[in-house]
């Protein structure tokens, strides 16, 4: 008969940091959360997610009887900077398409318990982060993220990966609450620049610095794209000033080999202008929420981030964009972020597009060029 023990042996075998056991009961609470809350959540059924579905592992694995949680620290090597700099550090290393690292952990795992008779399934819609405080390996920050207490120094850099099975093993005792210490002044909340975390453990994900930067629609409103920073995808502003993160942020980290062979592909001029090839070759397989349909939104956040910059280095890239771009949500953003480079040339250059541009490009050129 197989015991909790050998589970165990089994997760840090295949190299996860932690393991936890909770029941199959349906997570009523957060199915009730997410129904009162639809004008946060709505979108996320919308395009599949299937999160009402996900809060009862029964509809995942009919025959549901334990939730296994096993913990990966995906923040276990150093990244280069200029992947740092602009990319949310839990899409560096992501093999979901590749399926080259964790995947086959996960893989070997489940073989594992195939092998000893039980059956598994690991649902991408069921509340991972909730599963993990119900089998007390943690509890929840303020930025609503969730933070380890056994591994990667209590950090949050971590990910939960719920497996629902068919066997009862005695569940861990819940730690579900916020873990933040008293003496912390909500710097996550404010150091969220589009005010997407609300305190108390409360996120607009639609918000988010990460959801625009890869589900935002149409050009990004003025009003936010300062506020968006340096980011192209994803966001890890509130992890970086978390006092509960500093010290694994102390830590001296290996490189990650495997992200820094793909750095140079990450290179901002070369997002600007690259092609259906080099994105299905080189970007989709790392950071995929977007297909080749939505390039756009890609070269629109690069444009955004060299605006940001400051650094008139870019201008000659957005001039050239601009000019062998054909969507008008990457032209605009070019036009502002010209604007806000603000160097000779960049004026020049809007001038020049001004005479030929209309509707929403115009009104962009027109927008740059009232900046001081």
């Amino acid at each position: 008969m197989m015991m909790k023990q050998d589970i165990i042996d089994a997760a840090h075998k295949n190299g996860f940091e932690d393991i936890g056991f909770t029941t199959s009961e349906p997570f009523i609470k957060h199915r009730e959360f997410l129904a009162a809350h639809q004008e946060y959540y709505g979108w996320a059924e919308t395009i599949g997610l299937e999160l009402m579905n996900g809060t009862d592992p029964k509809s995942i694995l009919p025959e549901a009887k334990t939730i296994i949680v096993l913990l990966d620290v995906y923040f276990k090597e150093s990244f280069p900077h200029v992947m740092e700099s602009h990319f949310g550090r839990c899409y560096l290393d992501d093999d979901r398409i590749t399926k080259d690292g964790l995947t086959q952990r996960i893989k070997a795992f489940r073989n594992f318990l195939r092998t000893n008779g039980i059956d598994s399934k690991v649902p991408f819609n069921l509340p991972h982060r909730l599963a993990a405080a119900r089998a007390g390996m943690g509890t929840f920050g303020k930025n609503c993220l969730f933070y380890s207490s056994r591994v990667a120094r209590q950090s949050s850099w971590t990910l939960p990966i719920a497996v629902v099975v068919d066997h009862e093993f005695a569940p861990d005792e819940p730690t579900i609450k916020n873990g933040c210490p008293d003496w912390c002044r909500n710097a996550c909340i404010a150091a969220c620049p589009t005010r997407a975390l609300k305190g108390n453990g409360r996120i607009d994900p639609q918000k988010c610095i990460s959801f625009l930067s890869y589900f935002g629609n149409g050009i990004t409103p003025h009003e936010i794209r300062e506020a968006m920073g340096m980011y192209v995808y994803g966001c890890d502003r509130c992890q970086n000033v978390c006092p509960r993160n500093a010290a694994w942020m102390a830590k001296e980290l290996p490189m990650n080999q495997k992200v820094l062979k793909k750095a140079d592909n990450f290179i901002l001029s070369k997002l600007l202008h690259m092609d259906k090839m080099y994105f299905e070759t080189n970007i989709w397989p790392h950071m995929f929420y977007m297909s080749y349909n939505d390039i756009w939104r890609w070269k629109m956040n690069v444009a955004r981030v060299m605006g940001n910059s400051l650094d008139s280095c870019y201008t000659d890239d957005l001039i050239k964009a601009f000019q062998n771009n054909g969507d008008d949500r990457v032209k605009g953003m070019i036009a502002w972020a010209l604007g806000k480079i603000g160097d000779k040339k960049s004026r020049n250059a809007l001038e020049n597009f001004k005479t030929n541009a209309n509707n929403l490009v115009l009104d962009e050129i027109i927008f740059a060029l009232d900046q001081k």
